[in-house]
């Protein structure tokens, strides 16, 4: 249960020896020999296996895969090619076409597009148990997508971190503002989006406006 991604496991391969990591490897094999998991083993770390590290440009971060069967893709907000398009996600690309005046019909929710331009899809955790939201908070992996935020925050320059949601925001606190683009609103959830906590938040443009400036390839959204 490895990064096959040789950037990013140079990056994080003092992370992969620590007692944690260990430890959390031993659970997650444990639950997916005796439960149903998702997403596939085998896209567990699928959201760096997309590009290089220092290819990076923009970091989005998540709580917990999809837990229905055939959605998750190791990628947050994410789904599978011939999925049903998951509401947040719906709004996300709502929010998209009206920044960019425009009316786009999203046919899939996979996000594999985005991410193959150096956004990373970060899930806070990166498993879970079928119907069973946020079932593996205790297996640690909160420690590790910290450090992968950490290591990101200290060894690239000018990335832009989309943060949607309180839990978002706590995530990505320890983020240079200085060094670094922090755009913060609510979720895109119905619930947060109907309250007036999403729409309009400008985040896509204003973040293809920074790689710009940046002198970085802008995100195709």
């Amino acid at each position: 249960m490895f990064i096959k991604n040789s950037t990013w496991q140079e990056q994080l391969k003092e992370e992969f020896q620590k007692p944690y990591f260990l430890e959390l490897t031993q659970h997650v094999d444990n639950e997916y020999k005796t439960t149903i998991c998702f997403p596939p083993k085998e896209l567990i770390f699928n959201a760096f296996e997309q590009f290089d590290f220092q290819q990076t440009k923009v970091v989005i971060i998540g709580q917990d895969p999809y837990h229905g069967t055939g959605e998750a893709n190791g990628l947050c907000f994410s789904v599978n090619d011939g999925i049903a398009i998951p509401p947040s996600l719906k709004n996300i690309f709502s929010e998209i076409n009206s920044e960019y005046d425009r009316l786009l019909f999203q046919t899939t929710g996979n996000l594999d597009r985005w991410a193959k331009q150096g956004v990373l899809l970060l899930n806070a955790g990166l498993t879970v148990r079928k119907d069973e939201a946020n079932s593996h908070k205790h297996l640690k992996w909160n420690l590790f997508t910290d450090a992968v935020i950490r290591i990101l925050n200290e060894n690239c320059e000018n990335l832009v971190f989309l943060l949607w949601g309180n839990f978002a925001h706590k995530k990505g606190k320890i983020v240079d503002r200085n060094k670094h683009l922090v755009l913060e609103s609510g979720h895109p959830s119905p619930l947060s989006a109907n309250r007036g906590f999403w729409f309009g938040n400008n985040h896509f443009k204003q973040a293809n406006a920074y790689l710009k400036e940046n002198k970085k390839a802008e995100i195709e959204w």
